[in-house]
């Protein structure tokens, strides 16, 4: 659901994620009060606005208890850009991988879909309207004017008698008139018949623009380049000399109007308008999720051998945080008030590991705790996506209906819970592999059960887990 940051307040934004994140509270309020100082930052004056820049934030804490979640549903509610990378995937540069610029290029690139989705919403009415005279257009082929063929001696000859020029060519006009007038009627009968949904299976071809590589053959000369990472659609560039090929294909009536309108929909759209909306909105609502930044924080040990690259990520991804442009295919893209939220378990590591430039550029630092097996009980029971309702609703579609009751669930959540503490915890995902495994064998079979009923409770889930649960070394492979 989205909202606007003016009804977001702190405490909404804390109810809203409470709806699919369970605990964690004091990470919950950082992004809540990192959300309203945007707001309250818009409502500044010029001058004393632009020395205000967001306050970026580190998550702390292991895997599972919902850091990218939090961070990706508080993007949702206002329809910001938002973009999770790895830190692990950057190099430094000079190094063979991604460098860090292409996050932002990334981070640019859902702005314009997003915008470019609300323009899209603003014309289809219009570009349905269209798409769908297109159709009438391949349905019914309009109908040629009656040309009356006559040898130029003859017309040189009735030219001279003027009686006969002026039969002949009210003749010619009368005949014009009877086809436009049954085009027309033909027309309204055909555009009666599309909109009741009469001719959805008729095929119809239609000439399209061929999008695929092949119909570049440039892009075979920069293939292996890594054109993606320079920020330059080369397409883009030679788009403009080089015309778009077209093919045609035949499609049903259905398929074909979705095509059509996407097309008439480009037509109605103003990219200039597009992307200048979508830069500001980068630069001024932009989430950038910097997930596993422990795994670039140096280390005390330095046994493992020389680490070539952790800490000249570290360096590139500094100017980004604090502030500077880059360039994107769109333009150039300010990231100073972007929000930066960092991530990692920091098992190995602390935060204080990080560059001191870097630590400087995230001054608030929040610990999210382990799941208990409370919690896992509210994961399964409570959240508005909870995982028991995702797997009753997918067997509901074979006609399997299953239920979970108090004593199941108990029982799910404590061998979760025990699993996590002796082996790697992984926080809420254990809950995913444990009811895989509890529904296998129905998920399986779904199709031949029909009609019946399965409860899932305690003695269902001991059968179901018991040979792994006591195979300590078989569960790490398994759960």
């Amino acid at each position: 659901m989205l909202f606007s940051e003016e009804e977001l307040t702190p405490r909404k934004v804390v109810e809203e994620l409470d709806k699919y994140i369970i605990g964690q509270q004091d990470a919950k309020k950082s992004v809540a009060i990192a959300l309203r100082n945007r707001y309250r930052r818009r409502l500044l004056q010029e001058k004393i606005k632009e020395e205000i820049i967001p306050k970026n934030i580190i998550m702390i804490g292991p895997t599972g208890v919902g850091k990218t979640e939090i961070a990706r549903r508080l993007a949702r509610m206002v329809n910001s850009p938002f973009i999770k990378v790895e830190a692990t995937k950057f190099t430094e540069v000079g190094y063979v991988g991604r460098d860090v610029d292409s996050m932002i290029r990334d981070l640019v690139e859902s702005a314009v879909r997003i915008v470019k989705k609300e323009k899209t919403s603003a014309v289809e009415k219009r570009a349905i309207e269209l798409a769908e005279e297109r159709l009438l257009d391949l349905l019914l082929p309009a109908l040629k004017k009656n040309k009356v063929l006559a040898n130029p001696f003859d017309l040189l000859f009735q030219t001279a008698q003027g009686s006969r020029s002026d039969h002949l060519e009210n003749n010619v006009e009368s005949t014009d008139d009877l086809s436009g007038s049954q085009r027309e009627t033909e027309r309204n009968m055909m555009r009666k018949k599309l909109k009741n949904g009469e001719l959805e299976n008729v095929i119809v071809e239609v000439e399209i623009e061929d999008r695929s590589p092949s119909s570049f053959p440039m892009m075979d000369i920069f293939s292996g380049l890594g054109a993606d990472e320079i920020g330059v659609n080369i397409q883009d560039i030679f788009g403009n000399i080089l015309p778009r090929k077209k093919k045609k294909k035949k499609l049903t009536v259905k398929q074909s109007r979705k095509v059509l309108v996407q097309e008439e929909s480009e037509k109605l759209i103003n990219m200039d308008d597009v992307i200048s909306e979508a830069i500001e909105k980068a630069e001024q609502s932009g989430i950038v999720f910097l997930d596993e930044i422990d795994k670039i924080a140096g280390s005390e040990n330095k046994a493992g051998g020389p680490d070539v690259s952790r800490e000249g990520v570290q360096r590139d991804i500094l100017p980004i945080v604090e502030g500077s442009t880059v360039m994107t295919k769109y333009g150039p893209v300010r990231t100073d008030y972007m929000l930066f939220i960092a991530a990692g378990a920091f098992h190995f590591s602390k935060p204080s590991d990080l560059i001191p430039e870097l630590q400087g550029r995230f001054p608030i630092r929040v610990e999210l705790q382990s799941l208990t097996k409370e919690d896992f009980r509210k994961i399964l029971t409570e959240t508005e996506n909870a995982l028991i309702k995702q797997y009753t609703a997918l067997l509901a579609t074979e006609g399997v209906k299953i239920a979970f009751d108090e004593e199941g669930i108990e029982e799910i959540c404590s061998i979760s819970s025990i699993l996590n503490e002796e082996m790697e915890n992984i926080g809420a995902r254990r809950l995913h592999t444990v009811l895989e495994k509890i529904l296998e064998e129905v998920s399986f079979f779904a199709p031949e059960l029909k009609g019946q009923k399965i409860v899932i409770n305690r003695e269902y889930v001991k059968n179901k887990l018991k040979e792994i649960v006591k195979n300590k070394d078989l569960s790490r492979y398994i759960l």
